[in-house]
């Protein structure tokens, strides 16, 4: 790889070797907000057939419904960003769970595609900080070796909750309407609200945090908390840098994967393979259930390789180009006749969709301060919310007019043009902080 590579050189001897597990605790509640989040969200898509049926609603009209949610989801990773850089996580995170449940509880109080489009508009702002908090989290309170298992640890709520979603919220809908499973997943939120404010403080006042710890992450941080720029220089420094290109960019063209997976596969499974809302609780879970494994698996691999030596731009890296491999499997997905053969292919391909992710979601603490991490993840969130939501479209009108066949071929190639695009843009800093040094 012709990128100069950032190498950690922290002398062994040196490095504290405190005790204490706040972050853990920080980092598996920031797991439950994403849980949480992906109930929420897929409440609906796992709901689609039989609400499709019953207000007889094209796939033209589905699309415009989930591209609805796309679209200000998009736009809130940006703003929400910027916001949490200002005020902080913990009012942050907070204030926009309170606000996605709500939406949530009140969506099943629509009866039209303009109700839900509109619900579901409202819905994408308040999930769409969830990213930019987390990363900005785990940026504060990881050292880079650990990073990336951090990122695939809250990042996997999303398989987990896209899972469980599949699996509780069609026997909801049986036992009690389908009304009632968005007041099931709504109220989810304000229970993790509670649990949230009792364990995430900022970590230079964590009333649990020891100084062996404190030590610990501040000896394992190489980029520096705060940018050397203010005000509008900031912001015309990030546009200018070609590591914020190459992470939105990556993100762009990887992210659309994962919504036509999590969106459409409930869809497609009763359209193209006949299941009934009883079949799909059965086995439409289990695709997340890979993506959560590739979340894992990208993350301990990037990690090893890194306390092996490897730098830490290298590892991640390569581990994108590797994962591109299992995601051309959901290709041949749509055409095969056995539908466990193509449930398998799609749980093969989320499994290296996620492993890619991982690493595109850990990039920004890698490369940049901390004070502006959930700006550049959120610009990178812009970017693939907007294609995603263009590919959304794409795909009501695709099925409508000819078959789910155009839209796999699609997801199955993107990751490709993502991953040279991650090769060709993404360098080494510069200059580094702390125990980080540069070789070509």
């Amino acid at each position: 790889m012709n990128a100069e590579d950032v190498t950690v050189e922290v002398d062994a001897s040196q490095k504290p070797r405190g005790k204490g597990n706040v972050r853990w605790w920080i980092v598996w509640t920031l797991f439950f907000s994403t849980v949480t989040n992906y109930i929420s969200r897929q409440t609906f898509s796992v709901l689609a057939p039989l609400i499709t049926a019953q207000y007889h609603l094209t796939h033209t009209d589905l699309s415009k419904i989930l591209g609805a949610f796309q679209i200000s989801y998009a736009l809130t990773w940006l703003l929400g960003g910027i916001f949490l850089d200002a005020v902080g996580t913990r009012l942050g995170l907070a204030l926009a769970v309170v606000f996605w449940s709500v939406i949530n509880i009140l969506t099943g109080f629509a009866s039209s595609v303009f109700g839900f489009a509109a619900f579901r508009f409202l819905l994408g702002i308040g999930e769409g900080f969830n990213w930019p908090g987390a990363s900005k989290t785990v940026a504060e309170w990881f050292p880079s070796q650990e990073r990336s298992l951090a990122v695939a640890i809250f990042d996997s709520g999303s398989s987990v909750g896209g899972a469980v979603a599949a699996l509780a919220i069609p026997l909801i809908a049986l036992a009690f309407g389908w009304r009632s499973a968005f007041l099931f997943s709504g109220a989810l939120g304000f229970v993790w609200l509670a649990v949230w404010l009792r364990v995430y403080h900022p970590l230079d006042r964590h009333p649990r945090v020891t100084k062996e710890e404190v030590a610990l992450i501040r000896a394992g941080q190489d980029a520096p908390s705060t940018s050397a720029e203010r005000g509008v220089q900031r912001w015309l420094t990030l546009a200018r840098n070609r590591n914020v290109w190459g992470i939105v960019l990556g993100r762009a063209l990887t992210d659309p994967i994962w919504w036509f997976y999590v969106f459409w596969l409930p869809q497609y499974l009763s359209d193209a393979r006949g299941f009934s809302l009883q079949r799909i609780a059965l086995f439409a879970w289990i695709p997340f259930i890979a993506a959560d494994l590739g979340n894992f698996t990208g993350g301990w691999i990037s990690g090893y390789c890194i306390r092996r030596g490897v730098s830490v731009l290298r590892a991640r890296t390569w581990v994108c180009v590797v994962s591109c491999l299992p995601i051309l499997a959901g290709i041949p997905a749509a055409s095969v006749h056995s539908v466990y053969f193509a449930l398998g292919l799609i749980c093969f391909a989320l499994w290296g969709y996620a492993s890619w992710s991982t690493m595109g979601l850990t990039l920004p603490s890698d490369l940049f301060p901390q004070d502006v991490v959930a700006t550049v993840t959120g610009v990178s969130g812009l970017a693939a919310g907007l294609v995603g939501a263009v590919f959304t479209f794409a795909v009501g009108i695709l099925v409508d007019r000819f078959s789910y066949a155009p839209a796999f071929l699609v997801a199955g190639l993107m990751p490709i043009l993502a991953t040279a695009c991650l090769l060709l843009l993404v360098r080494a800093p510069a200059s580094a902080s702390g125990p980080v040094a540069l070789k070509s």
